[in-house]
């Protein structure tokens, strides 16, 4: 049976061949992407204010 051997050898090789991170690492990479996601929120919320200024300050002007 193909579908046996297959989950076998997936198994074998989540459990022997894969090098899974330490605690520390594993922190420090989600501290990182923490710090990332911020730092890109803040760009994006600050990116839409300008924008907005801008709109209102181009649908205010009167012709």
């Amino acid at each position: 049976m193909k579908l046996f051997k297959d989950i076998k050898e997936s198994y074998n090789e989540l459990v022997c061949k894969v090098s899974w991170p330490t605690q520390k690492q594993l922190i420090s990479s989600s501290v990182l992407v923490l710090i990332a996601s911020i730092i890109l929120a803040v760009f994006i919320w600050a990116v839409d204010k300008i924008f907005n200024w801008l709109m209102e300050l181009i649908y205010s002007i009167s012709f």
